[in-house]
Protein backbone atom coordinates (compact mmCIF):
# COMPACT_ATOMS: atom_id res chain seq x y z
CA UNK A 1 0.00 0.00 0.00
CA UNK A 2 1.28 3.59 -1.18
CA UNK A 3 1.19 5.81 1.72
CA UNK A 4 2.73 8.63 0.10
CA UNK A 5 1.44 12.00 -0.55
CA UNK A 6 2.00 15.38 -0.93
CA UNK A 7 1.08 18.15 1.08
CA UNK A 8 1.01 22.03 0.98
CA UNK A 9 3.33 24.21 3.19
CA UNK A 10 2.63 26.92 4.91
CA UNK A 11 4.77 29.53 6.82
CA UNK A 12 4.50 27.23 9.83
CA UNK A 13 6.20 24.96 7.64
CA UNK A 14 9.46 27.04 7.51
CA UNK A 15 11.22 25.73 10.43
CA UNK A 16 10.72 21.91 9.37
CA UNK A 17 12.07 23.28 5.64
CA UNK A 18 15.14 25.14 6.88
CA UNK A 19 15.59 21.77 9.26
CA UNK A 20 16.13 19.56 6.66
CA UNK A 21 17.81 21.88 3.75
CA UNK A 22 20.45 21.90 6.26
CA UNK A 23 20.13 18.18 7.04
CA UNK A 24 20.11 17.40 2.93
CA UNK A 25 22.55 20.06 1.96
CA UNK A 26 25.50 18.86 4.22
CA UNK A 27 25.01 15.47 3.29
CA UNK A 28 25.06 15.67 -0.13
CA UNK A 29 26.72 18.37 -1.38
CA UNK A 30 30.25 18.70 0.12
CA UNK A 31 31.17 16.51 -2.90
CA UNK A 32 29.88 18.88 -5.33
CA UNK A 33 30.71 22.48 -3.75
CA UNK A 34 32.85 23.73 -1.33
CA UNK A 35 31.96 23.55 2.29
CA UNK A 36 32.04 27.73 2.37
CA UNK A 37 29.56 27.61 -0.20
CA UNK A 38 27.21 25.30 1.18
CA UNK A 39 26.87 27.68 4.38
CA UNK A 40 26.85 30.40 1.98
CA UNK A 41 23.98 29.56 0.12
CA UNK A 42 22.17 27.72 2.94
CA UNK A 43 22.28 31.18 4.82
CA UNK A 44 20.76 33.39 1.43
CA UNK A 45 18.25 30.67 0.53
CA UNK A 46 17.33 28.85 3.62
CA UNK A 47 16.83 31.10 6.70
CA UNK A 48 13.35 32.11 8.18
CA UNK A 49 12.91 35.60 6.04
CA UNK A 50 14.19 33.84 2.62
CA UNK A 51 11.75 31.06 2.63
CA UNK A 52 8.94 33.33 3.42
CA UNK A 53 9.98 35.91 0.71
CA UNK A 54 10.07 32.73 -1.64
CA UNK A 55 6.22 31.54 -0.66
CA UNK A 56 4.71 35.00 -0.43
CA UNK A 57 6.63 37.39 -3.10
CA UNK A 58 7.91 35.05 -5.31
CA UNK A 59 5.53 33.25 -6.01
CA UNK A 60 7.08 29.56 -4.81
CA UNK A 61 4.57 26.96 -4.03
CA UNK A 62 6.45 24.65 -1.30
CA UNK A 63 4.89 21.03 -1.36
CA UNK A 64 6.00 18.69 1.46
CA UNK A 65 6.22 15.09 0.48
CA UNK A 66 4.91 12.56 3.58
CA UNK A 67 4.59 9.15 3.93
CA UNK A 68 2.72 8.43 6.90
CA UNK A 69 2.51 12.29 7.75
CA UNK A 70 6.18 12.36 8.59
CA UNK A 71 8.12 14.42 6.06
CA UNK A 72 10.92 13.21 3.58
CA UNK A 73 11.40 16.39 1.79
CA UNK A 74 10.56 19.84 0.26
CA UNK A 75 9.89 21.09 -3.26
CA UNK A 76 9.12 24.23 -4.78
CA UNK A 77 7.57 25.17 -7.92
CA UNK A 78 6.67 28.63 -9.64
CA UNK A 79 4.30 29.32 -12.19
CA UNK A 80 5.64 30.97 -15.15
CA UNK A 81 2.98 31.79 -17.91
CA UNK A 82 0.61 29.41 -19.53
CA UNK A 83 1.67 26.18 -18.01
CA UNK A 84 4.86 26.41 -18.13
CA UNK A 85 6.00 26.10 -14.46
CA UNK A 86 10.08 26.31 -12.78
CA UNK A 87 10.93 23.24 -10.45
CA UNK A 88 13.17 25.56 -7.49
CA UNK A 89 13.45 22.83 -5.10
CA UNK A 90 13.48 18.96 -5.34
CA UNK A 91 15.18 17.92 -1.95
CA UNK A 92 14.06 14.41 -0.68
CA UNK A 93 15.57 12.97 3.31
CA UNK A 94 15.52 9.53 2.68
CA UNK A 95 17.06 7.29 0.01
CA UNK A 96 14.16 4.73 -0.19
CA UNK A 97 14.32 3.19 -3.32
CA UNK A 98 11.56 4.56 -6.14
CA UNK A 99 10.28 7.68 -3.97
CA UNK A 100 12.05 10.30 -6.33
CA UNK A 101 9.80 9.03 -9.12
CA UNK A 102 6.85 8.57 -6.62
CA UNK A 103 6.96 11.78 -5.79
CA UNK A 104 7.65 13.62 -8.59
CA UNK A 105 4.58 11.67 -10.46
CA UNK A 106 2.35 13.20 -7.46
CA UNK A 107 3.62 16.67 -8.39
CA UNK A 108 3.31 16.67 -12.05
CA UNK A 109 -0.62 15.46 -10.62
CA UNK A 110 -1.04 19.07 -9.13
CA UNK A 111 -0.21 20.88 -12.09
CA UNK A 112 -2.77 19.16 -14.36
CA UNK A 113 -2.27 22.09 -16.69
CA UNK A 114 1.52 21.76 -16.56
CA UNK A 115 3.05 22.38 -20.59
CA UNK A 116 6.52 22.48 -19.37
CA UNK A 117 8.82 22.35 -16.28
CA UNK A 118 12.12 23.89 -16.17
CA UNK A 119 14.57 23.42 -13.33
CA UNK A 120 18.67 24.07 -12.98
CA UNK A 121 21.33 21.65 -11.49
CA UNK A 122 24.74 21.63 -10.99
CA UNK A 123 26.18 19.93 -13.78
CA UNK A 124 28.58 17.99 -11.13
CA UNK A 125 25.66 16.87 -9.09
CA UNK A 126 25.61 13.36 -11.25
CA UNK A 127 23.16 11.27 -9.25
CA UNK A 128 20.74 14.28 -9.53
CA UNK A 129 21.35 14.98 -13.21
CA UNK A 130 20.79 11.12 -13.84
CA UNK A 131 17.25 10.88 -11.96
CA UNK A 132 15.87 14.35 -13.82
CA UNK A 133 17.21 12.19 -17.52
CA UNK A 134 15.47 8.95 -15.84
CA UNK A 135 12.03 10.52 -15.21
CA UNK A 136 12.06 12.63 -18.69
CA UNK A 137 14.41 15.56 -18.54
CA UNK A 138 16.49 16.66 -20.86
CA UNK A 139 19.26 19.40 -21.20
CA UNK A 140 18.15 22.51 -22.86
CA UNK A 141 21.04 24.37 -21.97
CA UNK A 142 24.44 25.08 -19.80
CA UNK A 143 24.47 28.58 -17.79
CA UNK A 144 26.93 29.81 -15.24
CA UNK A 145 25.55 32.41 -12.78
CA UNK A 146 27.29 34.33 -10.72
CA UNK A 147 25.55 33.93 -7.08
CA UNK A 148 27.09 36.21 -4.90
CA UNK A 149 30.48 35.63 -2.01
CA UNK A 150 32.58 35.38 -5.17
CA UNK A 151 30.56 32.03 -5.89
CA UNK A 152 29.43 30.66 -9.74
CA UNK A 153 26.48 28.38 -9.76
CA UNK A 154 27.35 26.12 -12.84
CA UNK A 155 24.18 24.47 -13.74
CA UNK A 156 22.14 22.77 -16.63
CA UNK A 157 18.86 24.09 -17.09
CA UNK A 158 16.90 20.93 -17.98
CA UNK A 159 13.48 20.75 -19.37
CA UNK A 160 10.25 18.19 -18.82
CA UNK A 161 8.05 18.63 -21.62
CA UNK A 162 4.19 17.61 -21.41
CA UNK A 163 2.74 16.13 -24.59
CA UNK A 164 -0.74 16.04 -24.77
CA UNK A 165 -2.42 12.93 -24.07
CA UNK A 166 -4.37 12.61 -27.52
CA UNK A 167 -1.59 12.85 -30.51
CA UNK A 168 -2.36 15.15 -32.72
CA UNK A 169 -2.68 14.69 -36.61
CA UNK A 170 -0.15 15.00 -38.83
CA UNK A 171 -1.59 16.91 -42.67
Amino acid sequence: MNNNSLRRATEADIPLIRQMAERIWWEHYPSIISEDQIAYMLELMYNDQALLLQMKEEGQEFWLPEKNGQALGFLAVSRKEGGDYFLHKFYLDTRERGLGTIVFELLLARYPDLHTLRLRVNRRNFKSVNFYFKVGFRIEYCIDTPFGGGYVMDDFQMIYPCFPSTPTPIS
